[in-house]
């Protein structure tokens, strides 16, 4: 180099970048839920988060299998805008906590928080760990803001254990785990993943856990034995709290000294096995709360946030799309609209076991309801003891009513068979086909029994269409058994317990066939006739308006979900069928009764508006057409008779 050249200037560093504002940033939260109650509670949770959220949010949730389904179902239907969702497999870290007893009631799952670390995604910084059985009365944000006040050593952020459990003074000979002080409550976490990550989290929680288990022997409360006994060991890496982040409404806490107003609260953490039935001199006031999002409308939850662009999924632009081609000035255009609304649907609302029989031959009551006909599902459980899946249209506080009625009844306790799933009202219609459809395809059995809520199937019913699955060779034909349907008019019912009964009574007129005053044509097919001394199956032939109820097999088409309301519903779905080239065959031995209710909102809506009708013929005649595109000349006689009638 040149001597005399002037040496080039240092290039400045680089700043480092600014952090997001608080506002903006993407709050990353994570919660353990395993079964059907505990994916309940979780709803709750996710509603009192949401409502008070102004931050994009990403829920990661450690589940079972059951949990699994019912959560990623319900949240890609609640589409709500800047969320984000990921699921992670419980089983696969089962083998990380299986060797450490727990005597508390969460089980294995309770000391999955230990996992965090490995189970999240190995760039993710910081998360909140929430218990399911949690209430915020804040803005998440707030919490998550406190990271920023960790000092350069502090790893985890808890609030006291507001009980005195830890002090070993509840009971004669209560000992508990090593502990700093009172302890702190595992219920809410502020983790910091990195930092965790950089000091060998995983090793160091398992030394502590395998030395206190020499003498303890067990945990009582999962994992937050656990992390109490590390923090004993290493105080500096712990933030403790503010309290009112945690009001722990246990038996024997010292929560009511967290606040000097209920207003001061943030969260409510129900951790006592007595819930909402806990002693605390405010509980009125915490009830009142967790019952407002347990019964608040999810819908009014999409609402995208003020100020913060939200991320559309596929599905949602899909949708936009969509509704953006409809032409609002269309007569027919609430229903068009209808058809595209995405219902939140809540699988297995509530307990729910099913193992498959080993003769592929199980079949499943497939029936939709709403409010109206809660009184209907005691009777049915007695008269059918196989499996059932029920679709029930209901709003949030609807559905909270129906879970007290269903613990309330020794009947619905007692059957663990029957899958119950909510499909959340949204909309002027009742989506009748989508309603179904949810029940159809969340059975569980190689056939379906297709039937409507308001009638009770014969006694036995159950395994005499069972045995006449396999007589009529189901499993290798295309059939739909056809089992007739009477009426009664009376309200009170002496069940006929054979054929010969029923006909006797159909001969005094204590029974009808099915709709026979008002519309002979949805049932005339089937041949009354000749069922009252059929002795074998019998085959009929479609006709105009048929619309018998059936069993088939599972893969049968879907219900058309355009029809929604009173109209066509179940017509439209038995044409299909026979374009498919169904069988429709009568089962001469099966039977079962239409029992009397009020007319429905919508056959009184059908009824009184023309324009009502007139879409329903629009919808009528676009469905001819589809079928005659979908299943070519197999579909013209649909034509035909349409323009005939």
């Amino acid at each position: 180099m040149n001597p005399l050249t002037p040496p080039l200037p240092l290039p400045l560093p680089l700043p480092l970048p600014l952090p997001l504002p608080l506002s903006l940033q993407l709050i990353h939260v994570a919660c353990v839920c395993a079964g059907h109650n505990a994916s309940r509670d979780v709803v709750t949770l996710v509603k009192s988060v949401l409502f008070h959220r102004r931050n994009p949010l990403h829920f990661h949730f450690i589940t079972d299998t059951v949990a699994n389904r019912i959560l990623s179902s319900l949240f890609q239907s609640w589409m709500v805008p800047s969320v984000q969702v990921s699921f992670y497999d419980a089983d696969e870290l089962k083998s990380e906590v299986s060797w450490i007893p727990n005597k508390h009631y969460s089980g294995i799952y309770g000391l999955m928080k230990l996992t965090l670390t490995k189970a999240l995604p190995s760039d993710l910084s910081k998360v909140i760990v929430l218990d399911t059985d949690i209430t915020f009365a804040t803005d998440i944000a707030e919490l998550w803001g406190i990271f920023r006040k960790f000092t350069d050593k502090q790893v985890i952020g808890l609030v006291e254990n507001q009980s005195d459990w830890y002090l070993g003074n509840l009971w004669k000979n209560h000992k508990p785990w090593p502990a700093l002080g009172r302890g702190f409550n595992t219920g809410v976490i502020l983790l910091y993943l990195e930092r965790l990550r950089r000091i060998g989290w995983e090793q160091m929680w398992r030394l502590t856990a395998e030395r206190e288990l020499m003498s303890m022997l067990s945990t009582s409360l999962a994992d937050q034995d656990i992390f109490n006994a590390f923090i004993k060991q290493n105080p500096v890496l712990v933030h403790q709290l503010p309290c009112f982040w945690n009001v722990q409404l246990s038996d024997h806490t010292r929560s009511e000294q967290c606040y000097t107003e209920v207003s001061d609260l943030k969260v409510i953490h129900w951790n006592s096995p007595k819930k909402l039935r806990v002693k605390n001199k405010h509980v009125e006031f915490f009830r009142n709360l967790y019952l407002t999002f347990l019964e608040y409308d999810g819908n009014l939850l999409r609402r995208e946030l003020f100020g913060c662009p939200s991320q559309a999924s596929p599905d949602s632009v899909q949708l936009q799309a969509a509704l953006e081609e409809l032409d609002e000035d269309d007569q027919c255009y609430d229903f068009r609209r209808e058809r595209l609304t995405v219902h939140r649907v809540h699988l297995y609302f509530l307990q729910y076991e099913y193992t498959p029989t080993e003769d592929d031959t199980d079949i499943t009551l497939v029936a939709q309801l709403s409010m109206d006909r809660l009184q209907m599902l005691e009777a049915i459980c007695k008269h059918w003891e196989g499996p059932i899946s029920l679709a029930l249209y209901m709003s949030d506080a609807e559905a909270q009513q129906f879970l007290r009625y269903a613990q309330a009844s020794e009947v619905l306790k007692n059957r663990k068979n029957v899958g119950y799933h909510i499909v959340y009202k949204e909309g002027q219609f009742y989506p009748v086909n989508l309603v179904r459809n949810v029940a159809l395809k969340n059975a569980n059995t190689p056939y379906v029994f297709l039937t409507d809520v308001d009638f009770l199937p014969m006694y036995g019913l159950y395994d005499y269409l069972r045995r006449s699955v396999v007589q009529l060779d189901m499993a290798h034909t295309k059939k739909a058994l056809v089992v007739s349907a009477f009426e009664t008019l009376r309200y009170r019912l002496s069940y006929p317990k054979s054929k010969a009964e029923l006909l006797s009574m159909l001969d005094m007129g204590t029974l009808y066939t099915f709709r026979y005053h008002v519309w002979p044509k949805g049932h005339a097919p089937t041949n009354y006739a000749k069922w009252r001394t059929a002795t074998t199956p019998y085959k009929v032939e479609w006709e105009p308006d048929f619309e018998p109820y059936v069993v088939v097999r599972r893969d049968c088409p879907e219900y058309d979900q355009r029809f929604v309301g009173f109209g066509w519903n179940k017509v439209s779905h038995i044409m299909e069928l026979d374009a498919q080239e169904y069988d429709l065959m009568v089962l001469p031995n099966a039977f079962m009764i239409h029992m009397p209710h009020a007319p429905s909102f919508d056959i009184s809506k059908f009824r009184s508006s023309s324009s009502y009708r007139n879409c329903l013929n629009t919808l009528k005649d676009e469905f001819h057409q589809d079928l005659s595109r979908k299943y070519g000349s197999a579909a013209l006689k649909y034509l035909t008779a349409q323009r005939n009638i």
